[in-house]
């Protein structure tokens, strides 16, 4: 089997709290349409984020990344921490 690297890209990404300071591109997200595709609504004490893909469910501690193509997903702070390292601006 034939194995890959994943290429260093560069991303942004915030960290969900019960406060979330937002940077402009999650504001933007928060305002568009509920259930429309790169919408960010919060429920609670969780944020659902409409992808493509199906609406995905972030929680306090998960990240929020936007990816190479401006599109938003949550992950899970372990994988984050695996997968990210810091870079300087």
């Amino acid at each position: 089997m034939a194995k890959f690297r994943k290429k260093p890209v560069v991303i942004e990404a915030v960290q969900f709290q019960n406060r979330i300071d937002c940077p402009p591109w999650l504001g933007e997200a928060i305002q568009k349409q509920a259930e429309e595709v790169g919408g960010v609504f919060r429920i609670g004490d969780e944020l659902h984020i409409f992808t493509l893909e199906g609406t995905m469910v972030a929680q306090f501690g998960d990240w929020i990344v936007r990816g190479v193509k401006g599109e938003l997903y949550p992950c899970k702070p372990d994988i984050f921490a695996a997968t990210y390292e810091a870079v300087d601006q």
